[in-house]
């Protein structure tokens, strides 16, 4: 069985995946007189081909058994899918270039104030919470129309839960 490691998330890191939806580094604009701050452009949302609209979801995870076992891959051909936590804690994100090659996965821990958006195409593992209960907010394509691809693994890898760099 493949062990995967797990690294701290970055945007430079995450790159080839997608995009980090974080507010670290950026100014935000004032706004209601001063007390709200905005932060603009956090993510591209891509859902527009082939006539796809903006879905808005509230997600609530439950935390999986450990050791954590990867036996499913998934990705969604015709758009971009975001996930930010909404309490704070901190979970876990598992990609890949390619289901079949071991080689190519990659775990990060992500903080509670870190959000992804998977590009278009991106294999990735389904909600990986580590507390009971956490609520996400979704951002995709609307509608069931062949947007997601799934490659479950004749062989299991596991996350090594023992080394989480979180914050």
């Amino acid at each position: 069985m493949l062990t995967l490691s797990i690294e701290r998330l970055t945007k430079q890191a995450f790159a080839p995946f997608g995009e980090v939806v974080e507010t670290d580094g950026l100014t935000p604009l004032s706004i209601n007189q001063g007390y709200a701050r905005r932060f603009n452009d956090l993510a591209r949302i891509d859902v527009a081909a082939e006539g796809g609209q903006i879905n808005i979801s509230w997600f609530v995870a439950s935390v999986r058994p450990a050791p954590i076992a990867i036996r499913l891959m998934e990705r969604h051909p015709l758009g971009s899918q975001m996930f930010m936590p909404l309490n704070g804690a901190d979970w876990l994100v598992v990609v890949c270039t390619d289901p079949l090659a071991p080689s190519s996965y990659r775990a990060f821990a992500a903080t509670g104030h870190q959000g992804v958006n998977y590009a278009r195409n991106c294999w990735h593992h389904p909600l990986l919470a580590l507390k009971d209960a956490s609520p996400f907010l979704v951002v995709d394509r609307k509608a069931d129309d062949g947007n997601l691809e799934e490659h479950w693994l004749d062989e299991t890898m596991q996350l090594d839960l023992n080394r989480i760099p979180l914050s």
